[in-house]
């Protein structure tokens, strides 16, 4: 029996991991196929755009919902939906002959998507013993979104070079049937945490979407149009009416999608703080480094891909340790601290880049630190988010977090490419990486600020592992 059950949860480790691996993957795995997609569809630039941003706008806004869903419906269920969309809006993507089938594909993708990481992070939080187990567990997890992002750039540029770039979305549909089939079998059936008296946040759950759908696109536009523009402004101003409508909202629903208590946790919201931040640096540097190298010291697609291989790998591994280790020695606090102080100075590092940079001096020390930095700063950020929160809870701070990713990363790539268009030549890069630098800066701050610094353990009621409870700061030696 004991055996059956730590195969089970081996099983389940695997499934969200590769979830999530999708997910992030699919993030990135079509930028550098954009060519080839205008090329044979005969696409417009302004129309090009709208591939990217129709997954990011529809995963960005339903993240929340799809959390809270998760607690409420069952994580099981929500999981099992989003891989079924995700895989079937896979395909569709994978045989499109117009732009618009593409379009809509991608952005039935993306909702889907939205559905996956709150629903498998929950998962992962009531399958493993808090502690050590738990960290573990959340460490490999990080580990996997940590590197999803590089090896979506490589994966891009093979298939398109190879296959075809069809075959970028068609890959995701026979890893969705193979999870589907995982779920089905070995995640028993929940069916949420929703009472009979309790009703669903209708009026909230559409003003929170709504709002975050509108302040993702006005991330997007703004960057292209304008942030001074009356059209940004408006779209900006609708997005915040929206939101404080949803705070006033959730001030008097009887069954809040938020409930105030999540607030009320200093852990929970210092942790999205991070994340957002984190998120925001890293994904900037990411975007930026990859047109640093095709633009500035002209390497290939694939040429590219490669050499984030240096911030995948020493990703992967610091995050393993992470999981592991650190956290019980060092505590998230200190650890996002660490890792954040990092980030800013790897980017530091390429604010005097030259234009004919050498990869060895002046790019690898770069992408090393900055793996080391987004290895340590993902699982303990999840870490700290699931701290403390009760067991019909989990799927609401998994979506906090990753919506607060989400819309870190939009705020990031936005803020560089502002600078890009306001500069020329490599002097455009340099001021660029010092806006990351600042991003990072701030993260440092935030978490210093944010978490305690002791242990605060919160149990909530219901049996184990009914919350998370971990060290934000833990004197080592103790005890």
């Amino acid at each position: 029996m004991g055996i059956k059950a730590h195969a089970n949860k081996k099983m389940v480790l695997v499934l969200a991991c590769a979830a999530q691996f999708m997910v992030v993957l699919d993030v990135a795995v079509v930028n550098v196929a954009l060519p080839s997609i205008q090329q044979d569809l005969g696409i417009g630039k302004s129309t090009l755009q709208w591939i990217i941003i129709a997954y990011g706008l529809m995963l960005g806004g339903f993240l929340l919902l799809g959390g809270r869903m998760a607690d409420l419906l069952g994580r099981r269920r929500m999981l099992l939906t989003g891989l079924t969309l995700f895989s079937s809006a896979s395909l569709l993507a994978g045989v499109a002959g117009s732009a618009e089938l593409l379009i809509s594909a991608r952005a039935l993708q993306g909702f889907g998507a939205a559905l996956i990481p709150p629903a498998a992070l929950s998962i992962l939080a009531v399958t493993f013993a808090e502690g050590a187990e738990r960290n573990r567990a959340l460490g490999l997890y990080g580990a996997v979104t940590g590197v999803s992002g590089s090896v979506g750039v490589l994966a891009s540029g093979l298939l398109t070079d190879g296959a075809g770039w069809h075959w970028v979305f068609r890959i995701n549909v026979p890893i969705g049937v193979l999870l589907i089939a995982m779920a089905a079998v070995f995640l028993p059936a929940d069916a949420g945490a929703r009472r009979r008296s309790e009703r669903f946040d209708v009026s909230g759950a559409v003003t929170v979407t709504a709002g975050l759908l509108l302040l993702i696109y006005a991330l997007n536009y703004g960057a292209g149009h304008g942030w001074a523009s009356g059209s940004t402004l408006g779209l900006f101003a609708a997005s915040l009416l929206l939101l404080a409508a949803f705070v006033r909202i959730e001030a008097r629903s009887r069954s809040p999608l938020v409930p105030g208590s999540s607030l009320r946790n200093r852990t929970l919201v210092a942790a999205n703080l991070s994340a957002f931040f984190t998120f925001g640096a890293f994904f900037a540097f990411i975007f930026l480094g990859s047109l640093l190298m095709q633009q500035v010291l002209g390497y290939s697609p694939t040429q590219t891909g490669v050499a984030w291989l240096a911030t995948t790998a020493t990703s992967f591994v610091a995050a393993g340790i992470t999981g592991s280790k650190l956290v019980a020695v060092v505590g998230v606090r200190r650890l996002l601290i660490v890792a954040q102080s990092l980030l800013a100075i790897s980017v530091l590092l390429l604010t005097r880049i030259p234009a004919g940079g050498d990869f060895t001096t002046d790019l690898l020390p770069a992408l090393l630190l900055a793996g080391v930095a987004g290895g340590m700063a993902a699982p303990a950020a999840q870490i700290g988010a699931l701290s403390g929160v009760t067991r019909s809870m989990t799927g609401l701070a998994s979506g906090l977090l990753e919506t607060m990713r989400e819309i870190g990363g939009a705020v990031g790539v936005a803020a560089v490419s502002t600078v890009l268009v306001s500069r020329v030549g490599v002097n455009a890069f340099h001021a660029a990486f010092w806006v990351i630098f600042a991003v990072a800066a701030l993260g440092a701050l935030a978490a210093a600020i944010g978490f305690p610094r002791r242990t605060t353990q919160e149990t909530g009621p219901g049996p184990a592992p009914s919350s998370v409870s971990i060290a934000t700061e833990s004197d080592v030696g103790a005890g």
